[in-house]
């Protein structure tokens, strides 16, 4: 594939990076290093290296060692929302950034720069994080933490403005295999293959064909062997076990990918697509790899997170073209971040606060070098609707 050249201009990227990295700033990660890298916005600490500066390139979380994480999530949307957590190897979840509703999970409404433990959790398999609250699975069971003003806990109890700083059970759900979280709402998929949602629901993104808030989990009607799940902002995908995609939904932006733009309370299928192998939702568009080896894009694109080449949102899904080798992608708010077969990783859409990690301010239509190859990533992720990245 081509990458666009990383250096225009050298002035032009020497005042960028000195404008985002004054001394005392964290010195970058390279390919050889051990440790997860983030990068992007840091308005609360969210990339965990102590700081609240912007980084325009990959830098190390402090103290988190890629080979120690099985999985990485991110949420929030506001200065004093974004925030991540970090599922180690050993079944215990690690926290850090913004936590003014509580969704570090540590007992506290204080933000934090750097990991720390997430209380009394252990035997963790499965993490997701929403716009200000979080979600773990453990032993089949979902427990949940944070802000729970529209139900989105799953817990039962009143709607209630008071954040719930340490992890509660989310009710009546067993033998769950994956979790996922919208901005405000949960996802569960259990053994069954049914799909299990609860939260806010004024776009219909609970598929129960209703508008109405749930403060417990309800069957989503009309599904059966669903295989994965994942939630944008206010929609979800749900892949199939014969390769289809179901959504349901926020549509302005074509999220669905039905050739409309109308929300849909019940799930949908997603029109001209088939032998899908992998679902992506970010936070308003949605990334497919297929069995050949192809992706297909669908839904806003304003800032060309679609990775078409232009800037025109679709209704259906499109071709991602001069891409080979995906193994993975994620998407943040009018950005996505690939990564390829060869350990490198490339990003494209917005990058006003060093979103792609190119070491520039310059949005691109096309893909930019975040990492080289052999960098040692094998996973990514992004805040659910915010401007900051994750290679692990």
């Amino acid at each position: 594939m081509t990458y666009r050249p990383l250096v225009r201009a050298a002035a032009a990227v020497v005042t960028v990076l000195a404008t985002a990295l004054p001394l005392g700033a964290p010195a970058h990660a390279g390919p050889g290093d051990p440790w997860v890298r983030a990068w992007g916005e840091n308005n609360a600490g969210q990339l965990g290296n102590g700081s609240t500066i912007d980084q325009y390139t990959p830098a190390p979380v402090k103290g988190l060692a890629r080979e120690d994480v099985r999985e990485l999530t991110s949420g929030g949307w506001t200065a004093d929302q974004v925030f991540a957590l970090a599922l180690l190897n050993d079944g215990t979840v690690q926290s850090w950034g913004g936590n003014v509703n509580g969704q570090l999970g540590d007992g506290t409404t204080v933000n934090r720069g750097f990991p720390g433990a997430v209380a009394g959790l252990s035997g963790v398999t499965d993490i997701a994080a929403g716009l200000d609250f979080a979600l773990a699975l453990r032993g089949g069971r979902v427990l949940s933490w944070g802000r729970d003003a529209n139900g989105q806990l799953g817990d039962g109890a009143p709607d209630a403005a008071a954040p719930v700083t340490r992890p509660v059970p989310v009710q009546s759900l067993n033998k769950v295999k994956e979790i996922a979280a919208g901005c405000q709402f949960g996802v569960a998929l259990r053994d069954d293959g049914t799909v299990w949602t609860w939260g806010r629901n004024h776009e219909g993104q609970l598929g129960d064909g209703s508008t109405t808030d749930r403060s417990t989990p309800r069957r989503v009607p009309g599904l059966a062997d669903v295989v994965a799940v994942s939630a944008g902002c206010r929609h979800v995908l749900a892949l199939t076990a014969d390769h289809t995609v179901k959504a349901w939904g926020r549509n302005g932006n074509g999220e669905l990918g039905n050739d409309s733009t109308q929300a849909s309370p019940l799930p949908v299928d997603v029109a001209h697509l088939d032998g899908v192998t992998r679902i992506f939702a970010a936070p308003y568009h949605n990334h497919a790899l297929l069995d050949d080896g192809s992706v297909r894009a669908w839904g806003w694109n304003k800032s060309g997170q679609l990775g078409d080449g232009t800037a025109v949102s679709r209704t259906t899904p499109v071709p991602v073209t001069g891409l080979s080798g995906v193994t993975s992608l994620v998407g943040g708010y009018g950005f996505t971040v690939a990564l390829l077969d060869d350990q490198s990783v490339v990003a494209w859409g917005e990058n006003d606060l060093g979103q792609l990690g190119d070491g520039t301010a310059a949005a691109s239509l096309s893909p930019v070098l975040t990492l080289p190859p052999g960098s040692g990533t094998t996973r990514l992720a992004t805040a659910i609707a915010w401007k900051s990245g994750f290679a692990y």
